[in-house]
């Protein structure tokens, strides 16, 4: 019997060590260049994805009290100095009631791409509301962002959701929902004249819904911090464009 206990024990200890170094371990995501036509449009763009980029999952649980999981899944590329991003989501209730650029998207059904592209521990933040809402801002951490001018991220930031762009209050039953974003390296503000390819970066890819009737934060890479925080670039994992 005492044998038996002390199995057990070992082993549950081992699990635990497992998950921890699990958790600990920071990923490390090759971005593929597409060759293609500069004049590319927003359906080839997703069509493209679909056909050469691997599918990448947002499922990592960082906080039990917040354990709701919805689907979530991603595609990235890169193709003429642009950022190519497909998310893919399935979640009971979709919320999207915030209608004007740079608002509080997180609180909808939201996913969210954090970059730091000179692994200096500076970075942008985009968030897309469920709708394609955006949300666009660049700092070292959650205080003192500086938002990016709604009328440039209108104009140069291209996202389509099968959700539609027409805002609404939540609604429950189960709901699947995709979004292609081109992202030109133009909007990183901070870092005039960088170039994709070649590039060795940070960056969280992330699903929230912080005023959803189920509140979720999910990320790509793990976050070690005691409550949900998302803007905190030490927890990012590594992109390198090829």
């Amino acid at each position: 019997m005492v044998e038996k206990s002390r199995y057990i024990l070992f082993f549950f200890c081992l699990v635990f060590v497992s998950c921890n170094a699990q958790k600990e371990t920071s990923k490390e995501l090759k971005v593929k260049e597409i060759v293609t036509d500069k004049n590319v449009t927003l359906d080839q763009v997703s069509k493209l994805l679909e056909a050469q980029v691997e599918l990448h999952s947002i499922g990592i649980i960082n906080w039990e009290s917040f354990s709701y999981q919805p689907e979530v899944s991603f595609r990235i590329a890169h193709a003429n100095n642009q950022i190519w991003l497909k998310y893919y989501v399935t979640e009971e209730t979709i919320l999207a009631k915030v209608d004007t650029i740079n608002g509080s998207v997180s609180g909808d059904s939201c996913v969210e791409f954090f970059f730091d592209p000179q692994a200096d521990g500076n970075y942008y933040n985009f968030e897309f509301s469920c709708i394609g809402m955006p949300h666009l801002a660049y700092g070292s951490g959650r205080g003192a962002r500086q938002f990016l001018e709604k009328e440039i991220i209108k104009e140069q930031i291209t996202v389509a959701s099968t959700l539609g762009d027409e805002p609404f209050a939540e609604r429950i039953g189960g709901h699947t929902w995709e979004m292609t974003i081109v992202i030109p390296s133009s909007v990183l503000f901070k870092d005039k004249g960088i170039r994709l390819k070649g590039l060795k970066t940070k960056a969280n890819f992330y699903k929230c819904g912080d005023k959803t009737s189920q509140p979720h934060y999910l990320s790509w890479n793990a976050v070690g911090t005691e409550t949900p925080d998302f803007h905190r670039p030490e927890y990012f994992g590594t992109l390198i464009f090829e």
